[in-house]
């Protein structure tokens, strides 16, 4: 028999503002810790020096992470010219150095190079596995680290600041996997000089915004106070994107079960299975049926 959870069964999306400092995996513990969820993971992580939206999945939600991390992600962030760092953000060691500052008309001139899909190479300290071990292990065991070049797409990029010269703020809109800090060294690069990530912060992920989010202190506060979590989202505003399939009580008993059911809809790809608007399952079509994916128990 196996061993079981511990904790409380929470189910849906909270919407953290992640401090900065603490990594994904140290916030997505303090969340479970003061929740007493008994299940969590995050949709996306962001790396300690950045601060904002981190979606953390509780309960049942964690089987929807992959929506959540597959979405649209927007950034503010800083670069620092003048100054390239080993990580290339502010948490590294300086490498190079240069005089050269761009002025705003090369800045925006530069900008269109970067939107649309690009060809990026991932900074050296990345996670990204290499024969096994993370990137970011090997250079700081002092290994030379080489990655390929990756396809990655940008929605936007807009220059937002210029509040001096060694410092220019921007905004994105990228993709899945999308490294700022790259970008911020590439940039700099393309304009002359050197530069690296000074200040970082996700805005939102998918539907999931700063407006929406929460600190950690306030929602301890909020859990001693004896409130209900009102601010949880449900599991499936991961899913909103996805087409929502109404089923029987017999056919959501079959699909919990793990069975396929008939389906005359029309529809074909994954839907999300519904009973009375409670989601069911996740649940794959192929010509008149359709087979479960990912079932959920609430």
């Amino acid at each position: 028999m196996g061993r079981r959870r511990r904790g409380r069964p929470i189910h849906g999306w909270l919407v953290l503002d992640k401090p900065k400092g603490k990594t994904s995996a140290q916030a997505v513990a303090a969340v479970r810790r003061i929740t007493g969820a008994a299940k969590a993971g995050h949709g996306g992580t962001l790396d300690p020096m950045a601060t904002g939206v981190l979606p953390i999945a509780l309960g049942e939600a964690t089987k929807t992470v992959a929506y959540v991390i597959g979405g649209a992600k927007t950034y503010r962030f800083t670069i620092r010219w003048g100054e390239a760092r080993d990580t290339d953000d502010a948490d590294g060691a300086v490498i190079e150095t240069a005089e050269a500052r761009p002025d705003e008309a090369a800045i925006r001139a530069a900008l269109p190079d970067f939107i649309g899909e690009i060809e990026q190479v991932p900074p050296t300290y990345a996670a990204i596995k290499v024969n096994g071990e993370r990137a970011y292990a090997l250079a700081r065991e002092g290994c030379a680290v080489a990655l390929d070049a990756r396809p990655v797409t940008i929605e936007s990029l807009t220059l937002v600041e210029m509040p001096d010269a060694d410092h220019a703020a921007f905004e994105m809109r990228c993709g899945k996997g999308t490294y700022v800090r790259a970008l911020a060294r590439d940039l700099a690069r393309r304009l002359g000089t050197v530069g690296h990530l000074a200040a970082l912060r996700r805005v939102a992920v998918g539907r999931f915004t700063d407006g929406d989010a929460i600190s950690l202190d306030n929602l301890e506060a909020l859990m001693h106070s004896g409130a209900p979590l009102d601010l949880l989202r449900p599991v499936e505003t991961a899913l909103d994107d996805i087409p929502a399939l109404a089923v029987t009580e017999p056919q959501a008993s079959r699909m919990r079960q793990g069975q396929p059911i008939t389906t005359l809809d029309g529809f074909s790809g994954v839907v999300r299975v519904t009973h009375r608007r409670q989601l069911v399952a996740l649940a794959e079509v192929r010509g008149d049926k359709a087979h479960p994916v990912r079932v959920f128990n609430f």
